[in-house]
């Protein structure tokens, strides 16, 4: 089955790269290249794309109203481009719908696999995008805790969804655990279906919004 994907970036030159980079993969299709993110709105209403690259920054809608708006009205999964060394919204585009985020320095393959793996229904949390939230996590105050979400979880769930909050990957996860990976995937299903979650971003705010991680909590 061939992804289709839409690019959107105002950078001209990053966005044909980018695209360039994905259409000569031979599952994968770029049906669309856009400058905004009213333009990249559009151009998923009409083509029906499985995966949308979005620039956080664009004119006329940012990547996170387009990332909103894409998420509300399709079943198009959406990875946010950024540098995250000058964007202050990771934090917001979580919210808001996406399922990875990239840096625009990404490496070939790891586009290529990022592009993929969304496709596939999972998300995309890189090491150094999971310190970036962790980060922004704790320099919020403190919010209310939801009164007993977390109750619906095992031990063992609640553990593996304290590792997912932390960026860790399945097989990090597997190591920390002493389990195998089908059994991490296990988990981290159930955990998903429990607290009715779209993928494991989702599971990430949802461990810091609990209180299960917060500033200085142990890493186990």
């Amino acid at each position: 089955m061939t992804i289709r994907v839409v690019v959107a970036d105002d950078q001209e030159l990053v966005r044909s790269g980018f695209a360039l980079i994905l259409d000569v993969q031979p599952d994968i299709e770029v049906v669309a290249e856009v400058g905004d993110g009213a333009q990249a709105v559009d151009a998923v209403r009409r083509l029906a794309p499985d995966v949308a690259l979005l620039d956080i920054r664009m004119p006329h809608l940012d990547g996170i109203e387009a990332c909103r708006a894409i998420s509300a009205t399709s079943a198009c999964r959406t990875v946010m481009l950024t540098t995250f060394d000058s964007d202050e919204y990771v934090y917001e585009a979580l919210h808001a719908g996406a399922s990875g985020f990239l840096l625009k320095d990404v490496r070939r393959d790891d586009l290529v696999h990022a592009v993929r793996v969304v496709a596939a229904g999972d998300a995309l949390l890189a090491p150094s995008v999971a310190r970036r939230l962790v980060a922004e996590y704790t320099s919020r105050p403190a919010a209310p805790v939801p009164s007993g979400r977390l109750d619906a979880l095992t031990a063992r769930e609640r553990e593996t969804l304290l590792l997912l909050g932390r960026g860790l990957s399945n097989a990090e996860i597997a190591a920390e655990l002493t389990v195998s990976e089908h059994t991490v995937k296990t988990h981290v299903g159930h955990v998903l279906a429990k607290l009715g979650l779209r993928d494991r971003i989702q599971a990430v705010i949802c461990a810091y919004e609990t209180g299960l991680i917060s500033a200085g909590a142990p890493s186990s």
